[in-house]
This record gives structure tokens, sequence and C-alpha cells, in this order.
């Protein structure tokens, strides 16, 4: 059953901090915001190919700004309409391994996000806009190491290596 309150209040969506909290309101346009906003940030890195440590740490600061005082404002913990966390949480994901690890990045970092294995569900636990940041950008770490140990095993010798010093194939 849909209740009232899981429709966002415009004039909170339509104020700065909503704006920014809510990704220009894409969080409002799904059912699915969270995947939704995931996108956007997905569309957006591969136009422009760039991330970088202080793009991510100024989407974190922000964001958890921004949704702690929208949180606030409609009077939600962890509202899902707000998705500036899942965008801060992609670029983590795909830092320093290029478009081409992009769309694997999505994915992984969307199963991570929805299944919140340990400790991204811990990480939700704290308060406020740390909360509500803290748990994409650990589903962003963990999305980041898997992708890195694929990188290293299936493009940069891993396998090969493992196969040597298990004496398999030779």
């Amino acid at each position: 059953m849909i209740c009232r309150r899981d429709f966002p209040d415009k004039a909170h969506v339509r104020a700065w901090y909503g704006m920014i909290a809510t990704v220009m309101g894409v969080g409002t346009f799904s059912k699915m915001p969270g995947t939704l906003g995931t996108a956007v940030a997905l569309v957006i890195f591969l136009l422009t190919g760039y991330n970088s440590i202080p793009l991510i740490i100024a989407i974190t600061v922000i964001g958890t700004f921004t949704s702690d005082k929208y949180a606030r404002a409609v009077s939600r913990e962890d509202p899902r309409e707000a998705v500036i966390d899942e965008v801060a949480g992609f670029y983590v994901s795909v830092w320093g391994l290029g478009r081409d690890f992009a769309i694997v990045g999505f994915f992984l970092f969307r199963v991570f996000d929805i299944l919140k294995p340990f400790p991204v569900r811990q990480m939700e636990r704290l308060p406020g806009g740390v909360g509500i940041m803290a748990d994409d950008v650990c589903a962003g770490v963990m999305t980041n190491l898997i992708l890195r140990a694929l990188e290293w095993l299936f493009f940069a010798g891993g396998l090969e290596t493992a196969f040597r010093f298990f004496g398999i194939g030779s």
C-alpha cells in the first residue's frame, strides 16, 4: 500500500538542499530512485570520464549536509528520493579504474547497495546525513576493491601468476 509519506513534498524537493539531495529531482522520477540516481552518475561518468578524489570528497561532504537537511525537512530518516548518496557511492566504485569498468561497477554497486552486506548495513545506522552517505560510500569501496581484484586477475596477469604458483597448465 502506498501512503502519503511515500511521496516527497515538492516544496522540499525544490528547495536548494532538496535539489542537491535528490539530484535535481531525479530521485522523484521512479519507484527505483537509487538505481536511477546511480544511472545518472554512470551516464555523467561515461560522458566525461572524469573522476577524482576531490570530486568524491566534494560530493560526499555536500551530500552529507544536504541529505541531512532534506531528511529533517521531510521527517524521514533516509528518504528514498535523496539519491546524492548513490552518486557518491558510484564514483567511489569506479575511482581509478576508468570507463572500462563502469557498467560492471554500476551493477556490482547496486547489488551491494540493495543487499547491504557487512559492513554496509552498519554504516547505514550512523545518524543523519552521515548514515545516509556512509552506507553507499562503503558499498562503493567494496565494489572498487572487487573491480581492482578482477582487473588484476583477468587483465594484469593475476590468473597466469596464480596458475604458475599452483603448477596448473605447465
